[in-house]
C-alpha cells in the first residue's frame, strides 16, 4: 500500500474547516459575493508569497521523477490527487464553492453532510475549468514570480502550489455564484441573451471596466503591504531613497487578476448563464 505524507494535507484541511464554519450558512447577495471575492484576494496574495519562498524546483512537475510504484504523474499530481481524496472523505466537496482538480479520483465523503444551501441552478454546479487553470498556473504564472533554481524541497513546493491553486480555482469558480445573483436580480436583462445564446452580449453585460481596474489596483496595493518585511525601525517608508523590496513583485498580483482571474471568472459566469434556463 502506498503511504502518503499526511502532514502535507493538515494545513489545507484546517483552513477548509475554518472556512466551512464561516460559509456553511451563507446567504448569497451581490454584497456578500463581492465581500467573498475581496477576502479571497488576501488568500491568493499570501499564496503567492508562500510559493515564492521556493525556487522553481522543476522536478516537482516532472512526470518521470517520483518513481512511485503504480503512479506515473508528477509529484504535484500525486500531492493534489491524494490531498483531494483525503479532503473529499472529510466532506470538502459537498460545498459547491469547492471544485476539485481531479473529480474523477474522488472517494465519497465519510462524514455526515452539512445541508449546504443549494443556491446554484441544477446542472450548472458541475462547471469546472480546473484543467485550464492547472496549465496556465504551471506554464504561465509560475515563471512570472518564482526564481529559477532547485533547493530540493519538492514536497513543500507541491504543498504551496496546492494551496495557491485551490485559492485561484475558488476565486474563478465563484463566478457561478456571482452569475446566479446577477441573474436573480435582473432576469429580464439576461434571459433574452441566454435564449439567443449571445455569448458576446452576456460578456458585455457582465463587464465593468472601472470595477476591474479598481480590483487590479487594490490587489497590487495589498501585495505591497503584505509583501514588505516588518521592522521596528523607522525606515519602513524608505525615506533614504532605497528601492523597496517585496516578497513578491506587486505587479504580479495585478497581472494575475488582469490576465487570468478576471477574464476566467467572466468565462465561468457566461458558461453558467448559458445553461441557466436548461
Amino acid at each position: 500500500m502506498m503511504l502518503f505524507p499526511y502532514g502535507l494535507v493538515l494545513l489545507p484541511l484546517i483552513i477548509y474547516v475554518l472556512m466551512i464554519c464561516r460559509m456553511a450558512k451563507a446567504e448569497y447577495t451581490l454584497d456578500s459575493v463581492r465581500g467573498a471575492l475581496i477576502r479571497e484576494e488576501d488568500t491568493i496574495i499570501y499564496g503567492l508569497i508562500e510559493r515564492a519562498k521556493f525556487p522553481t524546483n522543476s522536478q516537482t512537475y516532472t512526470h518521470n521523477y517520483t518513481g512511485i510504484p503504480g503512479f506515473s504523474g508528477s509529484l504535484l499530481h500525486f500531492v493534489v490527487i491524494n490531498t483531494e481524496a483525503v479532503q473529499a472523505k472529510a466532506g470538502r466537496y459537498k460545498n459547491l464553492e469547492e471544485n476539485p482538480f481531479f473529480p474523477e479520483n474522488l472517494p465519497p465523503s465519510l462524514v455526515t453532510s452539512y445541508p449546504f444551501t443549494q443556491f446554484l441552478h441544477a446542472g450548472t454546479a458541475s462547471i469546472n475549468i480546473n484543467k485550464s487553470i492547472w496549465k496556465l498556473y504551471i506554464h504561465e504564472l509560475l515563471p512570472l514570480f518564482v526564481a529559477s533554481g532547485d533547493d530540493g524541497n519538492y514536497a513543500q513546493t507541491a504543498a504551496s502550489d496546492l494551496s495557491l491553486l485551490q485559492a485561484i480555482s475558488r476565486r474563478i469558480h465563484y463566478g457561478k455564484f456571482v452569475a446566479e445573483v446577477k441573474f436573480r436580480e435582473s432576469p429580464q436583462d439576461y434571459e433574452p441573451l441566454i435564449r439567443a445564446k449571445d455569448t458576446e452580449g452576456l460578456m458585455k453585460l457582465l463587464t465593468f471596466e472601472s470595477v476591474e481596474e479598481m480590483v487590479r489596483k487594490r490587489v497590487e496595493k495589498k501585495a505591497m503591504l503584505y509583501g514588505k518585511d516588518v521592522t521596528l525601525n523607522n525606515d519602513d517608508d524608505d525615506n533614504d531613497g532605497n528601492i523597496k523590496k517585496y516578497k513578491v513583485d506587486p505587479s504580479v498580483a495585478s497581472t494575475l487578476y488582469k490576465k487570468w482571474l478576471i477574464p476566467l471568472t467572466k468565462d465561468v459566469q457566461v458558461e453558467y448563464l448559458l445553461n441557466r434556463l436548461d
